[in-house]
């Protein structure tokens, strides 16, 4: 399993919609100051016998796990941000007392040892800031782990394993290609049934990367007995933790046998365990979580039946694409193919399925228009002369740019290469404008000229700009949302006073 090349800045949760930026972007904490006999710290001298590591060979034969699949850790802190740090967040005796009363609660090994005491402070000092935001995150995959851990019968804490992985981005990519939340290399992913294609990765869908992710480490726990090894095998391949157990003499505890680990692998079950710390002791640090703006229980799908993409179902029923984007990861070119056999569904708020199954024979529609002008020659606002370059300004997403600029979210990643929604401050994006400032159904539709008499409607809980309007037979969903300032689904709030003007 790998970790991916940038990680979070977690304020740039999909939902909240801001740019990215870079977190957890150290390397490996192998060696940190630590000699071998330091990293055993007087564990117990556990070995395995010639027959249990007979039976750890033969397992892995029958399994016929892929190779080795370590990737650098990235969310591993630096060692340069370790090394000389003589700064203490908690002191060692309260450490220490804090992972024996975890270790009561887990299966997991989870002892003190001085290279878990800095990871520990240092995430607790370089890296404070970023963890509500990732909290935030939580609260909407967790339950949804726990739910599967609980089936396969795993330990619950080993939700925190997406972290080290992924960072609870379902998008994350390494440099070597490992994807999703888990992290699956392609090979590993097709052993696990995870099917890619042009359209689709598995491997990014949160619910069935989840179910893989829990059969693979049923079947390491099965050869090593022991979580810890199991987290380390998920991370390096389990051929290679059986390598670092005959050359340690046959330990069976983690640390005894990390000496002999690659490099990537060394410092991975520390963060893992750094991160189940800092999660259950958080108020302890004055760490709060930010409030998630949604759970996925709140979340439902419906299948299509049509290929259609994101864009067309945000333009007929207002929720942005971006959400959608959020939502349904697996799509890897934002447009939910249909292929009969396959049962391809979009994933929707609850609040807004009935939004979508009103509007579903216009989705349809207009995708079936967009298939007729795709062999049509561009138009003009394609020409070169046309394009203008903007800036990415802090606030900025996607889809706030493609309805400034009356195009598509899709345009927009189509010129200027991006994979994902992710942007930067500052950066530069190729624009082929249709209009600059009115949104694009404003263009097409003939609305009433606002007048100083209007009404004032307070948008209560569980309203939707649809809902609204049907309360006012001759105003339409755009009008309100030109009249308001509103571009996104996401603006209307419980409270927020909006203007209605009558014919």
């Amino acid at each position: 399993m790998k970790n991916i090349l940038t990680l979070l800045l977690f304020t740039t949760s999909i939902i909240a919609q801001q740019p990215v930026d870079s977190l957890f972007v150290a390397k490996d904490t192998t060696n940190i100051g630590l000699t071998v006999n330091d990293s055993i710290n007087q564990q117990p001298q556990e070995l395995f016998s010639t027959a249990d590591l007979k039976m750890i060979d033969s397992l892995l034969i029958e399994e016929k796990f892929n190779s080795s699949l370590f990737d650098s850790i990235q969310y591993v802190i630096n060692d340069k941000d370790i090394l000389g740090n003589t700064t203490t967040i908690l002191t060692t005796d309260l450490l220490k007392k804090r992972l024996h009363d975890l270790n009561v609660k887990t299966p997991f090994h989870l002892e003190y040892n001085p290279a878990l005491e800095k990871v520990i402070n240092g995430y607790l000092k370089y890296r404070k800031k970023y963890f509500p935001a990732l909290m935030a995150r939580a609260q909407y995959y967790f339950p949804m782990f726990e739910q599967y851990l609980d089936q396969y019968d795993i330990p619950l804490e080993m939700k925190y394993l997406a972290i080290v992985e992924s960072a609870l981005r379902p998008d994350a990519r390494s440099r070597v290609g490992a994807t999703g939340l888990w992290q699956f290399m392609y090979g590993t992913g097709v052993q696990f049934d995870l099917k890619v294609n042009s359209y689709v990765d598995e491997r990014q869908d949160p619910v069935k990367a989840t179910k893989a992710a829990c059969q693979y480490l049923s079947q390491l726990y099965k050869i090593f007995g022991d979580w810890d090894l199991a987290l380390a095998a998920y991370n390096s391949g389990p051929g290679n933790v059986s390598k670092a157990i005959k050359r340690s003499g046959g330990y069976k505890n983690y640390w005894n046998i990390r000496p002999f680990l690659p490099r990537e692998t060394a410092g991975y079950v520390p963060a893992f365990y750094a991160t189940m710390y800092i999660f259950e002791y958080a108020d302890k640090h004055h760490i709060y979580p930010e409030a998630p703006k949604f759970f996925h229980f709140e979340t439902d799908t419906v299948r299509v039946k049509r290929t259609i993409s994101f864009d067309q179902i945000s333009e007929k029923t207002g929720i942005d694409s971006d959400l959608l984007a959020f939502l349904n990861p697996s799509y890897k070119l934002d447009v939910i193919p249909y292929i009969k056999e396959k049962k391809y569904a979009v994933r929707l708020p609850r609040r807004n399925l009935m939004d979508f199954l009103e509007k579903e024979k216009e989705i349809y529609a207009l995708a079936n228009e967009d298939d007729a002008k795709r062999e049509k020659p561009l138009p003009k606002y394609f020409e070169m002369d046309k394009r203008i370059r903007y800036r990415v300004r802090s606030g900025d997403y996607l889809g706030k740019i493609a309805n400034k600029f009356g195009v598509r979210v899709s345009d927009i990643k189509r010129w200027n290469g991006l994979r994902t929604h992710h942007l930067k401050i500052g950066q530069r994006l190729s624009v082929y404008p249709k209009r600059m400032t009115v949104p694009k159904k404003v263009s097409r539709t003939k609305h009433k000229t606002p007048t100083s008499k209007h009404e004032v409607y307070v948008v209560k809980e569980g309203d939707s700009l649809w809902t609204i309007s049907k309360k006012y037979p001759s105003v339409s969903i755009e009008e309100i949302k030109k009249w308001n300032n509103i571009w996104s689904v996401k603006s209307l709030k419980p409270g927020m006073k909006l203007k209605i003007f009558k014919s």
